[in-house]
């Protein structure tokens, strides 16, 4: 194989945002004139019927658009239920390895692609705001770029998977990190062990900002969705860990302050609040969390698990975890102060009840 050799496939880029608490996916069909979704993805590879989205996204396909070099854009945006829109831009390409590592380093984390996808969305979603429950002022987003590579055919036959790491390795590393210089071996090591395959001939390298897909347009299909939605995960943990982190910084304030007589009864209404939000949170991560489902040993649980680990999706998810338990224990903190001073207003009240009639008593004596 030669540097020289020609390559086709598409490169997508996938920006997500945070808009809402919650779409409703029923009257946003109604508005865009869609059928009732499919029990997406359509996976190409063994597995069970019920291996899909519980509530399969909403997609709107928007005409085409261009970069600010000419390059064609395809544009759609997927709705999911717990509140995230993705933008996917998307344009084929015809190079070489050494041409598609330099359109990669271009193509990944370009903010003229950000700008482009925040201001296509902020115009949808100004025709729809009656489907939003709940809408964000200020979006968090989350960015990820997906290169998908035909399969390449040699003397009549399809290279390898095996073949392909083998003999451009080099490219594909720099590909996934999204550099135009050669990376060291320990780093070209690091990106490529994060990869696996199902078939001899098909591919995927995952990187936590990008990934490559080595594999036919229709197959590959089911696995950039399934990094698309490992994405959504993550914006919906970042969004609770920051909204989990200020409710317990406020928490903490309130905690530290001054105590009055009447600081208990406060701090009852204050309990009750903390665990209001905590299980309004705790409910929507379990939605979030439980979108689609998995067999533990199919090939698409260990896709998923797989891009889940290298963007962060686990770390994060410990860390809103970590602090619904750290929001659980204030809770439970609180009641109980409440409690005791509750009690030690009753112990009071009764002492000075007794001591009324106790006066009453030898003042009836005397």
């Amino acid at each position: 194989m030669t540097e020289q050799q020609d390559l086709s496939g598409t490169l997508r880029a996938l920006l997500l945002f945070d808009i809402a608490e919650e779409i409703d996916l029923t009257q946003l069909r109604g508005l865009l004139g869609v059928g009732a979704g499919k029990r997406e993805p359509a996976f190409r590879h063994p597995a069970p019927d019920y291996v899909r989205f519980e509530r399969p996204p909403v997609i709107e396909h928007l005409p085409a658009r261009q970069r600010n070099d000419g390059t064609p854009l395809q544009v759609r945006i997927r709705y999911f239920e717990y509140g995230v829109a993705s933008v996917e831009l998307q344009t084929p390409f015809e190079t070489t390895w050494e041409g598609l590592v330099r359109s990669a380093n271009r193509w990944i984390m370009s903010p003229e692609l950000e700008g482009l996808a925040s201001e296509l969305l902020r115009d949808r979603i100004d025709g729809i705001k009656e489907i939003l429950k709940n809408p964000y002022e200020g979006w968090i987003s989350e960015d990820y770029y997906l290169v998908q590579v035909n399969p390449i055919e040699s003397h009549g036959e399809t290279l390898s998977a095996e073949g392909l790491v083998k003999e451009h390795g080099t490219q594909i590393a720099q590909i996934v990190r999204g550099e135009e210089t050669t990376l060291s071996a320990t780093e070209r090591r690091e990106v490529l062990q994060s990869s696996m395959s199902y078939y001899q001939t098909d591919l995927l390298v995952v990187g936590w900002v990008a990934a490559l897909v080595y594999d036919t347009p229709a197959a590959a299909l089911p696995t950039i969705d399934l990094l698309e939605y490992a994405n959504s995960q993550l914006l919906e943990f970042r969004y609770y860990d920051e909204f989990l982190t200020d409710v317990l910084a406020d928490v903490y304030k309130q905690l530290d302050r001054k105590r009055g007589f009447w600081h208990q009864w406060k701090l009852a209404r204050e309990a009750g609040s903390l665990n209001t939000i905590r299980l309004d949170y705790r409910e929507l991560v379990e939605r979030t969390d439980n979108a689609i489902k998995f067999l533990s040993d199919m090939f698409y649980a260990r896709a998923y698990r797989l891009a889940a680990a290298r963007i962060g999706v686990s770390d994060y998810r410990n860390l809103v975890t970590e602090k619904l338990t750290t929001a659980r224990d204030l809770y439970e903190s609180m009641v109980n102060e409440f409690h005791q001073g509750r009690a030690f207003f009753l112990e009071v009240m009764v002492v000075i009840i007794l001591m009324i009639e106790i006066a009453f008593l030898f003042r009836g004596k005397g």
